[in-house]
């Protein structure tokens, strides 16, 4: 079986330096602290860190994401609701999940069952089995938060071990990924933790403003954090239908693509997807859709996403040197992942 560990080695606390002993009269010093009660972690981590939980996930090896996400993963999430004892993580790391199992910071594991994905957002949500209360952290506003702003992200490693990293937003900004992925705002975090796949980011009150999702760029890494923003939108309709539906879907052609010079390069597609059936390649560089030239992979989603789903779309590619219009039905790729038990 493949394994894909989404959370990688474990990085050194970082501790807060003790104030020093004030002098005083023998009989007023007050007791010294016990080192051992003393916690390493810095003030806004601390709050949170009850609840971030490290999730095992197993995957049957015929479901369409097993090819590229493997059959079993980690990650790591946070719980969120104390008495239903819901959690939030990165979707990739639940997409067509079986079995769950999630690991407390006291030691405890739980099963747990998929509630939801949101894949336009990036975020799954599942609910942990058994009685409550969970320990809990609070849901921040992260709508105003800019470049510069304080925050912690704390995740937890495949051997349950923590990873905390005192962090700063160091930019804020739209970003698109290969797979029909696209935020209209995303927090770009320095430095990256290692835990990325699920970790809490919080800010200086210990309150979650986002789910790291990703490590970009070359050492030195950063992550990317989805806004809490997102999930919330639509929180309420994710957590009783198991995906978003007061929003329409969006039309899904199953590319992995690449912006190059003159349009957008299909690096490969995944194995449901409506385009492979249609005939595009890998190699095939689209410059346009429905008549309508694309010159970046921004251009190319804007431009699909607005296209009704129930319709054929016309992607015009170059190949061998050539123009070619090929008509591609798209789907709904909630109908080919597992995304919730429901």
């Amino acid at each position: 079986m493949s394994r894909v560990r989404i959370a990688l080695t474990a990085v050194a606390l970082i501790g807060l330096l003790l104030p020093g002993e004030t002098p005083a009269a023998p009989s007023d010093r007050a007791p010294r602290p016990d080192p051992r009660q003393i916690s390493p972690l810095v003030s806004q981590i601390r709050r949170v860190e009850p609840a971030v939980v490290g999730i095992r996930v197993e995957v049957d090896a015929d479901r369409p994401s097993a090819a590229t996400l493997g059959t079993e993963r980690w990650g790591s999430g946070v719980i969120f609701d104390a008495d239903r004892g819901y959690a939030i993580t990165v979707s990739y790391v639940l997409l067509d999940a079986r079995r769950i199992e999630v690991a407390l910071r006291n030691g405890r594991r739980v099963s747990a069952r998929l509630t939801g994905l949101d894949l336009e957002v990036g975020v799954g949500v599942l609910q942990l089995e058994g009685r409550g209360p969970w320990p809990a952290a609070m849901l921040g506003d992260s709508k105003t938060v800019a470049a510069g702003e304080v925050t912690g992200t704390v995740g937890v490693t495949d051997d349950g071990d923590l990873v905390s990293t005192p962090s700063r937003v160091e930019s804020v900004q739209p970003f698109a990924a290969a797979w029909e992925y696209m935020l209209d705002r995303a927090f770009i975090v320095a430095p990256y933790n290692s835990a990325f796949g699920g970790a809490a980011l919080v800010n200086a009150a210990g309150s979650v403003i986002g789910v790291t999702s990703l490590r970009l760029g070359e050492a030195p890494h950063v992550n990317l954090a989805i806004p809490i923003e997102k999930f919330l939108a639509h929180k309420d309709d994710l957590l009783a239908n198991g995906r978003v539906m007061g929003r329409a879907p969006r039309p899904w052609l199953g590319l992995y693509t690449e912006s190059v010079r003159g349009g957008v390069a299909v690096s490969g597609l995944n194995p449901m997807s409506p385009a492979r059936a249609a005939g595009i390649r890998p190699g095939d560089v689209i410059v346009a859709l429905n008549g309508t030239p694309v010159a970046s992979r921004e251009e190319f989603y804007r431009a699909l996403w607005q296209s009704p789903m129930d319709q054929d779309v016309r992607v015009t590619v170059v190949r061998a040197g050539a123009r070619e219009a090929i008509a591609v039905r798209p789907a709904d790729r909630y109908r080919f992942y597992r995304t919730s038990d429901k």
